[in-house]
């Protein structure tokens, strides 16, 4: 009796609570789902009021889509744009992160960056894609670098909001009981920081994808951007529908697939506190 006690506390329960989880996560799915259906709607209704050259049906692109998918060369464009947009998100999370957690801390320096932040923020990327244009030439730097310039306010204002906001009587608590000043990061403070870090990522990993097909599109570097370029030279709103659609599903993949889970991990202890019922 003793045994299955332990082995249901140690092995069963956190398997038992991961397979829950995933459920959820699942379950949640179906309100994507119905938005998914509802935006196909408001499609076909546009498509059969103005017609396949202005708006082609939501059947005709998914067509389209899998006509592009079903070509291998495609995939390597559809690489070159995905691993455009996740150097410069990557690099983005990093530096914006520390960055952040260090203007945090300092209420002279977030005072300092309050304003570059909203200059930078201000700033149009395509005005940044013609700047990188002229200083990296046509190529992938130019790509990534407009995608760490418009990326990094964002997530840089997220985790120092996040820092600033936390509980202080938390802090002198876990201080009281003697936690160095290692724990207390650790175990309060970045806690507290992923309510305001995670929504920074997921914005700035859409962004990071809405500007790499801008940057590809004007710069004329192949991917996405410049399949898109092509369609718009023959006025194929189909094709560039499709490819759309492309870049959307990939945003989804690593939104979805990466930046959910892994919030959902760090935010566990965040769901002992909702009542039972409302838990979503």
């Amino acid at each position: 009796m003793t045994d299955f006690t332990y082995f249901s506390a140690s092995v069963l329960r956190p398997v038992l609570d991961r397979l829950g989880r995933t459920g959820q996560f699942l379950w949640s799915g179906f309100a994507g789902l119905a938005a998914f259906s509802l935006l196909a709607a408001v499609w076909q209704y546009g498509h059969e009021q103005w017609g396949a050259f202005i708006l082609p049906s939501p059947i005709a692109t998914l067509t389209a889509t899998w006509s592009i998918l079903s070509d291998p060369a495609a995939w390597s464009l559809i690489a070159q744009t995905v691993g455009r947009a996740l150097q410069g998100f990557l690099l983005s999370a990093f530096s914006g992160a520390l960055l952040g957690v260090v203007a945090g801390h300092s209420p002279a320096t977030i005072r300092l960056a309050r304003p570059l932040i909203t200059i930078l923020i201000g700033v149009p990327p395509i005005a940044w894609i013609v700047l990188a244009l002229i200083w990296f030439g046509a190529g992938d730097g130019t790509v990534i670098a407009t995608v760490v310039v418009t990326a990094v306010p964002i997530i840089f204002a997220g985790t120092a909001e996040g820092i600033l906001s936390r509980d202080r009587k938390l802090d002198d608590m876990a201080r009281v009981f003697g936690a160095n000043a290692w724990r207390r990061m650790t175990s309060l403070r970045l806690r507290q920081l992923t309510a305001h870090l995670f929504p920074a990522l997921t914005l700035a990993l859409g962004m990071s994808f809405k500007v790499a097909v801008m940057a590809e599109l004007l710069a004329n570097v192949g991917g996405i951007g410049g399949e898109l370029s092509a369609a718009r030279s023959y006025l194929d709103i189909t094709q560039a529908l499709a490819w759309v659609m492309i870049a959307v599903i990939a945003l989804l993949i690593f939104e979805y697939g990466v930046i959910h889970p892994i919030r959902s991990e760090f935010e566990r202890w965040r769901r002992a506190e909702i009542p039972w019922g409302v838990k979503r």
